[in-house]
């Protein structure tokens, strides 16, 4: 059997005090509960720990030797709490993110930059992902939190952290180049570049409604994967695209971006609703302060 941390407490303060009257008024307990918690440990660890005559109160030999350990359990008592409570506040342990591929480059540095000054022993785990898998990943909990457009499916929540206007992007030299804003209906006679159906049905089926209030069906020439294919595409002049103004960071040359009249792309950061992470509830309360205060589409 060994003292508990309260008996523990008590010694310490009689020692500091040397006196069980002060220590009594600072442990705010009367004197007489003090010293039968003092000789209840005395008679735990079979020793006389103070001496007490008309001088006051000293530790014995065996007493001075007990208290520097007394202090340190208490204080590793001490931190043992405080790493529950910082734990219990989302401000350590582990945090996953997912970035949209197309978010990444604008995204990542400054929600990671806010996280590790403000929460820095969070750890985070950063990884850049197309739509399908980060989807999938925050279902299976591979993620806790993914930054990407919106998923139009069921089942997650969401926040929205920016809005950024769309565009169509054009090789440089189309007649069109130099307009200052376009409609999605002047564009019904080009050719157009775009990702494949496959890479997430939910998206390519808003396209099509879009397309559709516009008056026509796009002419698709060809389609890749992600967004520095196609801006490519469309620098080759193969056809044009449709991108949020953020993409223009991913390629200077060979191609123009010019607003979309009526068009704006949201970007979400999205997590189960049924994750109880403190650390994903701190991040969460982090990036929307983050973002009532920066614009995150030009971040980086």
């Amino acid at each position: 059997m060994a003292p508990d941390l309260r008996q523990l407490r008590y010694f310490v303060a009689v020692a500091e005090e040397s006196s069980f009257t002060r220590a009594a008024a600072r442990l705010m307990i009367t004197q007489q509960s003090l010293s039968q918690q003092i000789n209840a440990m005395e008679r735990i660890l079979g020793a006389k720990l103070f001496e007490r005559d008309s001088r006051g109160t000293r530790l014995t030999d065996i007493g001075a030797l007990f208290l520097p350990e007394a202090r340190a359990v208490l204080d590793r008592a001490d931190e043992a709490v405080a790493v529950v409570g910082r734990a219990v506040r989302g401000e350590t342990g582990q945090l996953r993110l997912a970035f949209l591929a197309t978010t990444a480059n604008h995204l990542l540095p400054p929600v990671v930059r806010a996280a590790r000054e403000r929460l820095p022993d969070l750890r985070l785990t950063t990884e850049e992902s197309t739509i399908g898998p980060l989807v999938e990943g925050l279902f299976d909990g591979r993620y806790d939190l993914a930054f990407t457009r919106p998923p139009r499916v069921p089942g997650l929540a969401a926040r929205t952290i920016a809005t950024e206007q769309v565009c169509v992007v054009l090789p440089h030299g189309h007649p069109l180049a130099d307009r200052t804003e376009l409609t999605l209906s002047e564009l019904a006679n080009e050719r157009w570049v775009m990702t494949p159906r496959s890479s997430w049905e939910p998206w390519h089926r808003a396209f099509d409604e879009s397309f559709r209030a516009a008056g026509f069906t796009p002419d698709i020439v060809a389609r890749d994967a992600s967004v520095q294919g196609l801006l490519g595409l469309v620098a080759a002049g193969v056809g044009i695209t449709r991108l949020g103004w953020s993409a223009h960071n991913l390629r200077r040359t060979g191609v123009v971006f010019v607003p979309l009249a009526g068009e704006a792309l949201p970007t979400e950061m999205v997590w189960r609703p049924d994750n109880t992470s403190p650390g994903l509830r701190r991040m969460v309360d982090l990036v929307t302060d983050l973002a009532a205060t920066t614009d995150l589409t030009t971040t980086g």
